[in-house]
């Protein structure tokens, strides 16, 4: 039972990536409104490919809580009914939530993909959770409380989701959604890691006192990048609508000062983590990912070095945000391979 928990835990993890990733499509698209309500989409579960569906016609059956656009707002159907030859306002209310009634078939599509994505991965962590019961009861009580835990983060992942649209991609509530897949993602790994520490022999790793601070610096930096670098996004996002794609040269012309800061800590995240590289290969400490962080910090710089000399080629930015999420997730399992108790 513990191999099988194992296994749908690391699907859980694979799965929350996917969101990230699905998260970073959306953004490059421009999708985040493609589904102006939740978690329904236009007040259907399958959502509409066409805008003749989005508008009022005479003997069409609406069902309850489908959505129109009439006169520029979205309108709610307030019961099941069969329009007549004309149409009747108090049959339909007006969603109230925020001002926003546009339709464009691929964002929607685009944005539903993402919320499939994270039922899917909401599903596989239930599961998890389920499982954890039986694999741990008797042993590791703690697995089952952070599993349960984690369920309950995806809920509130999801509420953040909802806030999210409701405030129309408010910067901040970006933010903190996307720290939020972080910090889930960072607690799937600890939950493998106690359950792997249990089931299995892991390599004995050495410890060193100066290369678990900077383990942890390192980590604090991505952190703060994934911050800063998600205000940069969102500046950019701005200064697009208002330039036009025509006019991607433009949209660094007067950056926001997050954007010199992100820029510079780049710097530091690669010297902290060149330090770690350095020092593990002289001390035989025998932590393999260092490896995949250099690579990792190499993709991700070479993607910041292409948005700012090119223009910002299609799909960098997502390349970008993810390499970052990686990263972070990389950098969060070598602080777990260096904690794990029985190492020498």
């Amino acid at each position: 039972m513990q191999k099988l928990f194992i296994k749908v835990t690391k699907i859980s993890l694979v799965l929350v990536y996917l969101v990230i990733v699905a998260g970073a499509l959306v953004r490059m698209t421009g999708s985040g409104m493609g589904c102006p309500d939740w978690p329904r989409c236009f007040g259907y579960y399958i959502p509409p490919t066409d805008i003749s569906e989005l508008q009022w016609s005479a003997n069409h059956e609406f069902h309850k809580g489908q959505v129109i656009i009439k006169d520029e707002k979205l309108w709610v159907a307030k019961e099941t009914f069969t329009t007549g030859t004309e149409y009747e306002g108090s049959k339909w209310e007006m969603y109230t939530k925020h001002d926003y009634a546009e339709f464009n078939p691929v964002h929607t599509w685009v944005e539903y993909i993402n919320r499939l994505a994270g039922a899917l991965a909401g599903m596989a962590v239930f599961g998890m959770a389920v499982l954890s019961v039986s694999a741990f009861r008797k042993t590791r009580s703690s697995i089952i409380l952070l599993s349960w835990l984690c369920v309950f983060l995806m809920g509130f992942q999801a509420w953040l989701g909802a806030t999210v649209v409701y405030s129309v991609l408010n910067p901040v509530k970006i933010t903190i959604h996307m720290v939020m897949a972080l910090v889930i993602a960072g607690l799937i790994l600890y939950i493998l890691d106690k359950a792997k520490n249990v089931s299995s022999n892991l390599p004995v790793l050495k410890k060193d006192r100066l290369f678990k601070t900077l383990l942890w610096i390192s980590l604090a930096l991505t952190l703060v990048q994934v911050v800063l670098g998600t205000q940069v996004r969102q500046f950019v996002d701005e200064r697009v609508k208002m330039l036009g794609y025509e006019n991607m040269d433009l949209v660094l012309d007067n950056p926001l000062v997050a954007f010199y800061f992100h820029r510079t800590f780049s710097f530091v995240v690669l010297g902290i983590n060149l330090w770690l590289y350095l020092r593990n290969r002289k001390l035989h400490l025998g932590y393999a990912k260092t490896t995949w962080v250099m690579w990792l910090l190499a993709a991700e710089i070479a993607s910041g070095i292409a948005m700012y000399y090119l223009d910002f080629p299609f799909g960098m930015q997502s390349v970008h945000l993810v390499m970052a999420s990686v990263l972070f997730g990389v950098q969060f399992y070598m602080i777990l391979e260096n904690r794990r108790e029985h190492l020498a």
